[in-house]
């Protein structure tokens, strides 16, 4: 019970997440290694309590979940200001503008303001007393990060805690645990090669699994596997439209359309994780021309690179599959939320949205 409240609390923290989709996961996991363990241990247990304590809990973590999700909705409110404004469009908080600094407090949950306004000095002296009375104070930019699961880094120095750069502790064991789940994985690839390759180059001319140049860690460029799912299809160094997936692409064949859908043509890059150039969770790496013309568009692009791309990531489960620049602004902070938060929790609720999505066929082109 306490394993499955820590690892609720722990995938609740992030923004947007309803957590009854994940609830029978999330509880079945622990009583699963739990039975595990009695089993391997020849430990005597009784077989009727495991049950009805897991079936309890399952009901349990689901009633509250649900209470919190349609029920409970945080309070705060709102000095004018700034930037201070724009949390107003957040719908899953319940908001209160003050109208001055005189008017009388509600019953918050904290107060959020642009800190980086310049704000009255009556404001500022309101700030204060709500701190000293024990009402915390948020900055817009943490409210918005918070509620929305993006990040827009306007200073290189936002990361956090002044780095650059994210757990590098983290990043090396993480290596080490993608490396070892290909491994476990490889011969499920190689049974999934054996019914899709023939029916791959049954349907259309071309090799079986597609080839393309990406930018990848640190800025490198690696060639990315995929199951080939298009006909026609230009080298990546080619030009940017060639390069580009769009809604009912006519190059897209009709195995390819289900490949897509449930992700399967991302299954080969396992090649790219065994040789250490990708990780399973991560930032997707782009096309060559694509990263390029987006270093131009965009400020702060190359930054992604600083983690090693993923074959699932926060902007996919979040987003789906987008070309313009304007949507790829939107999915670069993601990505930035991602970096910044780069944790084994994140990783996990990201392997249970990446399911999700999988199971739905979301964002898919």
């Amino acid at each position: 019970m306490i394993a499955t409240f820590i690892l609720v609390r722990r995938l609740y923290s992030f923004p947007g997440i309803q957590m009854g989709a994940y609830t029978l996961v999330t509880v079945s996991l622990p009583y699963a290694a739990l039975a595990i363990t009695f089993l391997v241990f020849r430990f005597e247990y009784s077989r009727f309590i495991l049950i009805a304590s897991y079936v309890f809990a399952l009901g349990w973590f689901t009633v509250i979940q649900w209470i919190n999700e349609r029920v409970v909705r945080p309070h705060l409110a709102v000095v004018p200001g700034g930037n201070a404004d724009d949390v107003l469009e957040i719908s899953s908080v319940r908001w209160t503008s003050l109208p001055a600094p005189d008017s009388p407090l509600p019953h918050v949950a904290g107060i959020v303001a642009d800190l980086r306004a310049d704000l009255s000095d009556e404001w500022e002296q309101f700030l204060a007393d709500t701190t000293l009375r024990g009402v915390p104070v948020y900055h817009t930019k943490q409210v918005v990060e918070s509620l929305t699961g993006r990040v827009q880094i306007e200073h290189l120095s936002e990361n956090t805690f002044g780095s650059l750069l994210p757990n590098l502790i983290y990043i090396q064991a993480k290596q080490v645990i993608d490396w070892v789940a290909a491994l476990i994985l490889l011969p499920f690839f190689g049974v999934v090669l054996a019914v899709v390759g023939p029916l791959i180059r049954l349907t259309s001319d071309g090799p079986v699994l597609f080839r393309q140049p990406r930018v990848g860690y640190r800025g490198q460029e690696i060639i990315v596997y995929k199951f080939r799912t298009m006909t026609d299809i230009k080298s990546g160094h080619g030009d940017r439209e060639a390069a580009q997936t769009k809604d009912d692409d006519g190059r897209i064949t009709s195995v390819g359309k289900v490949l897509r859908k449930y992700r399967i043509d991302e299954l080969p890059q396992i090649i790219n994780i065994l040789k250490g150039e990708m990780s399973w969770i991560g930032p997707r790496p782009e096309a060559v021309p694509l990263s390029v013309w987006y270093e131009e568009e965009l400020p702060f692009y190359r930054y992604r690179h600083v983690v090693r791309p993923g074959i699932s990531g926060w902007a996919q489960v979040n987003q789906g599959h987008v070309v313009a620049s304007d949507d790829v602004l939107e999915k670069l902070y993601y990505d930035f939320f991602y970096i910044k938060y780069l944790s084994f929790w994140l990783d996990c609720l990201i392997v249970l949205r990446t399911i999700e999505t999988m199971i739905r066929g979301f964002g898919s082109k």
